[in-house]
């Protein structure tokens, strides 16, 4: 007479089983203690296998990458572009034949004018030290000066029109936004554009920068203009006030 267990007393057949745990180090390890314990066949052979663990372990190396949550990877084959991959862990053609480039496409970025955040990482976030000054000396449409600070966001829309359209995307954006800034203040009077102008100028902004990354097929969308510290320049400051 045959009793068969319960389920509980079924072996796992899971059990024995190994996680796949794909660390390049940890092979390349291995393979080099392999190399030392090989029996000797003469120098030639030694520097062969050695050169071999090498290259197999640096093409390991750089097969495999990962694109974070809020980003796209553009993959180039020997520099043409072949297609986009999404978030998580890839593999691609190692030794530089692929080349993954991280877009961030759901991260919204900014570029401030006139004033600089500390620790920015984007180059182009920021002014340049001889240029802070100067991107904010407007003159308005009554012929007197203002000093005017702003900040633009923006968003990657599409990534291979950011990559290959325009060169240096990012810096073409610096200076569309002021040169449309320039002309949008040009149109007003001082008194607009520090007082009861601004709302207009922040959309009218907004809508020629977007015109303008369109038709420069840039790649970029851009979400909001807004307008920072407005001040009459320095020496006449407290007069005008």
């Amino acid at each position: 007479m045959i009793i068969q267990g319960s389920k509980g007393d079924q072996p796992d057949p899971w059990r024995n089983r190994q996680k796949l745990d794909f660390n390049p180090g940890r092979l390349m390890e291995e393979w080099l203690n392999r190399y030392r314990q090989a029996p000797p066949g003469g120098r030639r052979s030694r520097i062969a296998m050695l050169v071999v663990f090498v290259l197999a372990g640096f093409g390991l190396w750089t097969a495999y990458y990962t694109v974070p949550s809020d980003s796209v990877a553009v993959v180039q084959r020997f520099g043409k572009y072949i297609y986009e991959v999404p978030p998580g862990l890839h593999f691609k053609l190692p030794l530089g034949m692929d080349i993954a480039t991280i877009v961030p496409v759901k991260r919204q970025l900014k570029q401030e004018f006139g004033f600089a955040t500390p620790g920015a990482r984007d180059p182009y976030q920021s002014p340049r030290v001889r240029d802070q000054r100067r991107e904010t000396q407007m003159v308005t449409g009554d012929l007197n000066a203002a000093l005017v600070e702003w900040v633009v966001q923006y968003r990657i829309a599409d990534p291979v029109k950011f990559l290959f359209e325009v060169r240096e995307p990012a810096e073409t954006l610096r200076y569309v936004s002021e040169s449309v800034m320039r002309e949008v203040v040009g149109d007003r009077t001082v008194d607009e554009v520090i007082t009861v102008g601004r709302q207009e100028i922040e959309i009218e902004a907004l809508a020629r920068m977007q015109s303008l990354s369109t038709k420069y097929v840039m790649g970029i969308s851009i979400d909001q203009v807004q307008l920072k510290n407005i001040n009459p320049p320095l020496p006449v400051q407290d007069s005008f006030n």
